[in-house]
């Protein structure tokens, strides 16, 4: 409690004290621009991967805008460590996604080259999806796939040189049959997911699926 008192939780955006459960206050909170998509229905980010790669549904929590809010947030979980950002934009997502029937069986995030991970120390998007796996009961495979190529951080580059980045995905374990739910932090180019969807894919059985923190439109 004593750390509470010396150190606490401020609003990300205007640095207001706030409740240690809380990322933004009350004032900032309207400011997060929000994707006001459903995951089943018809939408932007879907038809975008549908130019890429086969896709049954898409959803994307929040827009990712210079200088934004959103972006703010996803930079806070992604290169400042602060994995709680995670646990509580999953909880927004789980809010908003309202899964049927027809759900998928299993979830996998994007992985960190082990290069990266032991630079970073931890995978931004484990705790978010992981989360999720226990609100909608599905299971996290974090060590289904595997990158094996090391990329410079791509927020270290503008849009169009992220366009020409070639990315080598493999799948470490046999998917076969199953609806797989894609997750990433931010969709971009696509290149990213198209490149791990496709090795999916290969299996003709298997059905992609995407959910990623923010869409930069």
């Amino acid at each position: 409690m004593l750390l509470d008192l010396l150190f606490p939780n401020r609003c990300l955006h205007c640095n207001s004290i706030i409740s240690k459960e809380e990322l933004v206050c009350e004032v900032c909170f309207p400011q997060i621009k929000f994707y006001h998509y459903h995951f089943y229905e018809e939408n932007p980010l879907k038809n975008r991967c549908k130019l890429l790669f086969p896709v049954e549904n898409a959803f994307a929590l929040m827009q990712f805008e210079k200088e934004s809010l959103s972006r703010k947030l996803v930079h806070q979980l992604k290169y400042r460590s602060q994995k709680n950002v995670g646990k509580i934009l999953a909880e927004w997502t789980s809010e908003k996604v309202k899964l049927t029937n027809d759900k998928p069986d299993i979830l996998l995030t994007v992985p960190l080259h082990p290069k990266k991970l032991k630079e970073r120390g931890y995978n931004q998007l484990h705790l978010f999806a992981d989360t999720l796996s226990k609100i909608w009961e599905i299971p996290h495979h974090k060590k289904a796939l595997k990158r094996n190529s090391y990329q410079k951080a791509q927020a270290q580059k503008d849009k169009s040189h992220r366009a020409e980045t070639k990315y080598d995905f493999s799948l470490a374990e046999e998917i076969s049959g199953k609806h797989v739910l894609l997750i990433d932090d931010v969709f971009t180019t696509g290149n990213t997911l198209s490149a791990i969807a496709w090795e999916i894919l290969k299996n003709p059985n298997n059905k992609v699926s995407i959910l990623v923190m923010a869409y930069d439109l």
